[in-house]
């Protein structure tokens, strides 16, 4: 198996929860999570090897990003945020974000439960106009069959589209399972960016063996346009786990070790492995070389 010995690599995928009392939850959150600190989120990527991280501001927060700029300001040059905004942000707030080191915005509709494409084909476009005088991008964490509907929205966006964790494919099934080509397709046209992060959100396989053919594809469809990231602290519930904001979910239990072999295998080769976990994010988070 290849070990890496690269400068530079980003964890495009992670977040911090402090403690409730420093950032309030949202009322209207769909879970209460455990503390996460930037210490422990440190440690952990200094024990991988990993030298830049963007911090992806969680649901429970809603759209106030006060917890992500501490944590921006807090990591300092080598950090990267992903915002959560809504129709009410105004301008300056977006300018201020900018500058405080975001470069992009999430739309979460898997979390909500939202799979209409015209509803999200309506978000996407009102949240491009927002953003574009910026440069960022949108991620967009969905399903297959919303990107299905969303193919040709994607294709005409004037800001880069970021799919979260494998758009979110059902590993057990065939490469041919539906919305998975149309994937592809943008993948290969250049107009999507997919995190290969959380395979443990589209696998129950042991050491997530079933996800290697589909990273495979989406790699060799357009290695420039792959990402990766641990999604640490993993807040993922049980299969079964009913989800509410009355008590506190524990993280899912990874080992980032194991996370960062797996990324290197699916790679193949050093000069890939670069471009997913240096060359890639440095351009789309706007780090310096």
């Amino acid at each position: 198996m290849m070990t890496h010995k690269l400068a530079g690599i980003c964890d495009c995928h992670t977040h911090v929860f402090p403690p409730a009392e420093a950032f309030p939850f949202s009322q209207t959150r769909h879970y209460t999570p455990a503390l996460a600190s930037i210490e422990s989120l440190h440690a952990m990527h200094q024990s991988i090897g990993v030298e830049r991280v963007v911090i992806v501001h969680p649901s429970p927060y809603g759209a106030d990003n006060a917890c992500l700029l501490w944590a921006l300001q807090t990591i300092g040059e080598n950090a990267r945020g992903v915002a959560v905004i809504d129709d009410a942000t105004s301008e300056q707030t977006l300018a201020q974000l900018h500058d405080a080191g975001v470069r992009g915005t999430r739309l979460n509709l898997e979390t909500v439960g939202q799979n209409d494409p015209c509803i999200a084909q309506q978000q996407l476009l009102r949240t491009a106009r927002q953003v574009a005088p910026f440069g960022w991008h949108i991620q967009l964490y969905t399903n297959l069959g919303v990107i299905e509907g969303l193919h040709d929205t994607i294709m005409q966006s004037p800001t880069p589209v970021v799919i979260d964790h494998f758009g979110r494919l059902k590993a057990n099934e065939s490469l041919n399972q539906p919305g998975f080509e149309t994937l592809l397709s943008l993948v290969r046209a250049g107009k999507v960016y997919v995190k290969l992060s959380a395979a443990y959100r589209v696998s129950e396989a042991p050491d997530y063996a079933d996800v290697t053919p589909f990273a495979h594809a989406l790699i060799d469809a357009n290695p420039d346009r792959m990402l990766w990231g641990t999604d640490w602290p993993h807040p993922f519930p049980p299969k079964g786990y009913v989800r509410t904001p009355d008590r506190i979910e524990e993280f899912h239990d990874e080992d980032n070790q194991a996370v960062m072999r797996r990324i290197l295998q699916w790679a193949r080769t050093e000069q890939v492995a670069k471009k997913i976990l240096v060359d890639n994010p440095a351009r789309l988070y706007d780090f310096k070389r």
